[in-house]
């Protein structure tokens, strides 16, 4: 059996690799991919493998991201380490999702589901796609904690323009140009915020879409953005390696 790995996490890639060896005796583990850029990459430029285990959150966002760029016909084992609601809605479409730490039991299962149910059907896997993001919906953040002196409060993340990192700190500036400290970083943020609303256009700093108010074409390939409320001087320029994926974004 032809196996892509799609999983951020080295551990994770070794301990996956242990199991399925030991389940699958023609096992042919085709590549080992850590995030969407090397995923999309390699799915365009290789022929499909006979199944995919694939991480939902990758090293630069979640990985329905890699649908946008790229067609799938292979049927897909999803893998989390977050066992949420939402997250039942893939049992319904999927062959299977497994919690981390994958145990033996529950791997083989999804094996023996996928050698017995599976007919490979394009469209398939595109509407699970569909269902996936839709339903992921309901678990990005919907509010953050705040501390303003002594007092605690919070903010709606509808209510968020833009966030930036300056100096390790990370910031929310909200519709208003009021400006609030989030315990939290643009990492982890990325996976937090639904990506149909946020993209993160470099390092430090991810937008709202409505937060846009021009795009202007920059040095090196490169944008800018006027965004409103202004951030004073700062400029907000879209990295030239996620321009495409910027472009692709508001082109949804």
């Amino acid at each position: 059996m032809k196996v892509l790995i799609i999983e951020d996490e080295y551990r994770a890639v070794q301990y996956l690799q242990g199991l399925l060896n030991n389940l699958i005796t023609d096992l042919e583990i085709l590549g080992t991919l850590d995030s969407i850029e090397a995923s999309v990459q390699w799915l365009q430029q290789n022929p499909s493998p006979e199944l995919i285990f694939m991480d939902i959150q990758l090293a630069d966002g979640l990985s329905f991201d890699i649908f946008k760029h790229v067609n799938i016909s292979a049927p897909i084992i999803f893998t989390t380490a977050f066992d949420q609601y939402t997250l039942r809605a893939f049992k319904m479409n999927s062959i299977d999702y497994l919690l981390k730490p994958i145990e033996e039991e529950e791997l083989q299962a999804a094996l023996n589901k996928y050698g017995q149910y599976y007919q490979p059907q394009v469209t398939q896997w595109q509407e699970l796609i569909a269902n996936l993001q839709i339903n992921q919906g309901d678990a990005y953040r919907q509010r953050f904690l705040t501390k303003q002196g002594k007092s605690l409060g919070y903010l709606l993340v509808k209510d968020i323009a833009y966030l930036y990192s300056d100096e390790g700190i990370t910031f929310a500036i909200d519709k208003q140009g009021k400006r609030f400290v989030i315990d939290s970083t643009i990492d982890r943020l990325q996976g937090e915020l639904a990506p149909q609303e946020f993209f993160r256009i470099n390092r430090g700093q991810i937008v709202h879409l409505q937060a846009i108010r021009q795009i202007h074409s920059w040095f090196s390939h490169r944008l800018k953005i006027d965004l409103h409320p202004s951030l004073g001087e700062q400029e907000n320029i879209v990295s030239r390696d996620r321009v495409k994926a910027f472009k692709a974004w508001l082109d949804q």
